[in-house]
């Protein structure tokens, strides 16, 4: 699809059964390359990159089928490739979660390098030194990164910034290693508990996901039993609904929700003047009287995610007084705001920040 067409000017209104979560589905179709039986993962999104993953995994040596609706059935072979075609990887850089499951499963990556994307530069060198740490030789050469080991030892690791990816990647890395393994400054994300939850079903020793901490001891081996697993709903899409029935001034009902993993958003927004009542996993948002400016960080979980930073600015341009967004996660993540201005938006960017003007 190139093009959307969108007509405005109408007040949302209605309810919505949220997704399963995009960023853990796809971590956790990387993690099934350590099952050494089969697994079911269900909530899965019909979504492109997700059909990528699947191509991916395939290339790998893994075989996948879509059993019924949102069902996934993966099972790998008991022999994995240990690269992946290099279309694939530059199609989406989530490729890039397969190297720690390959590096435990068969001791060896060959991966082209992801680079940067479009809302900035995100190297994966967290990733490759956590690789380093734990006993593996890493080689980056000709856009390519090499990687091997012959047997993983644990290690304390501590990481410059909480990367996601770099968490998941060395937790991934670290299951079958000799010893303890501790990750500090750790990300906190609750896709990273389920990576956590999937592995420990697995026969994985894991604890500490949600904390800066966590702590793998190696096992020495993986139980080979069948794993079926539903996914957590996707608390990205949730906010984005969130946002829009704010923006529109709209009355919607979001059902499928895990409300503390949003709970950074909802309280900017109850402080601009929307209306939100949870009621188990069930949030309803109703922005029927003017909003009013409030000033957003940008940080990692549990702070404001900065998936929604679009979303929150463009939902500030239409309210009373100036608003002051500030983005610590990814630097060129405002360069949307062009398109917001020929639009009629007051926004002017000073470096990690947007001034708004409603």
């Amino acid at each position: 699809m190139e093009q959307l067409h969108i007509i405005g000017g109408h007040r949302l209104s209605g309810k919505i059964r949220i997704s399963g979560a995009k960023n853990a589905v796809l971590k956790l179709m990387a993690a099934s390359l350590l099952v050494e039986n089969e697994c079911i993962i269900r909530n899965v999104p019909l979504i492109k990159d997700v059909l990528t993953m699947i191509e991916v995994l395939r290339s790998l040596g893994v075989e996948l089928s879509w059993e019924e609706e949102a069902v996934l059935r993966i099972k790998p072979k008991k022999e994995l490739h240990f690269f992946a075609p290099d279309e694939l990887v530059r199609e989406m850089r989530a490729s890039v979660q397969v190297m720690g499951p390959l590096l435990t499963k068969v001791g060896k990556i060959k991966l082209f390098q992801p680079g940067g994307c479009v809302i900035g530069q995100r190297p994966i060198d967290l990733h490759l030194k956590g690789f380093q740490a734990l006993g593996a030789e890493v080689v980056e050469e000709h856009g390519y990164v090499y990687a091997q080991a012959h047997k993983l030892k644990g290690v304390d690791i501590h990481l410059d910034f909480p990367s996601v990816g770099a968490t998941e990647n060395i937790m991934a890395a670290a299951i079958l290693a000799e010893g303890a393994t501790v990750i500090k400054n750790a990300a906190k994300e609750p896709e990273i508990i389920e990576e956590q939850n999937f592995y420990n079903r697995l026969g994985a020793r894991i604890r500490g996901a949600g904390t800066d901490t966590i702590r793998i001891e190696g096992v020495s081996s993986l139980r080979s039993i069948p794993v079926d697993y539903t996914v957590i709903p996707d608390r990205i899409e949730t906010g984005t609904y969130i946002l829009a029935a704010a923006i529109t001034g709209g009355d919607v009902t979001l059902v499928d929700v895990i409300p503390e993993h949003f709970e950074a958003l909802t309280s900017k927004l109850k402080e601009s003047g929307v209306k939100i009542s949870i009621d188990g996993d069930m949030v309803r948002v109703c922005a029927d009287s003017k909003l009013k400016a409030i000033d957003a960080t940008i940080l990692p979980y549990p702070g404001f995610p900065t998936d929604l930073q679009p979303q929150m600015t463009a939902v500030m341009s239409l309210a009373e007084g100036t608003s002051l967004i500030t983005e610590n996660v990814f630097g060129g993540r405002f360069r949307y705001v062009d398109e917001l201005v020929r639009m009629g938006a007051n926004i002017k960017v000073e470096g990690r920040s947007a001034v708004v003007k409603g």
